[in-house]
């Protein structure tokens, strides 16, 4: 398959979501790995299959990080970027800020606000 020039894959609708690792790719077992979320990972897998690119927000970082991009591998999980913005988010919007930017963020943690209420979704 021949790889797409950077103007062909901008004229290409563009998705991109940003997903945390503990408690939501796997259990919350910090520092170790807890066991796989399958469901979110089939999810993910499926995004991935509808041309979404994907970046690990994750506060590991050192051989931490390396362990858990490690598992996600092990797990078929590959990512555009991690930690960071996707080279097509740089490319768009001229610079590389602190928070990447997603379409949607997968967290354990999060709460979705709509018509300024908070939803938890715990």
């Amino acid at each position: 398959m021949k790889e797409k020039t950077f103007a062909e894959q901008a004229a290409q609708p563009y998705r991109c979501l940003c997903v945390d690792f503990d408690g939501c790719l796997c259990t919350d077992e910090y520092p170790e790995i807890g066991k796989p979320n399958m469901q979110v990972i089939t999810a993910l897998k499926a995004r991935v299959d509808q041309g979404w690119e994907v970046i690990l927000f994750t506060c590991r970082e050192g051989y931490l990080l390396a362990e858990a991009i490690g598992w996600c591998k092990a797990h078929g999980i590959y990512f555009h970027a991690v930690n960071q913005n996707t080279e097509r988010n740089i490319h768009l919007y001229g610079n590389d800020c602190r928070k990447p930017y997603a379409d949607e963020y997968w967290d354990d943690r999060a709460v979705a606000i709509h018509d300024g209420r908070v939803w938890r979704h715990r």
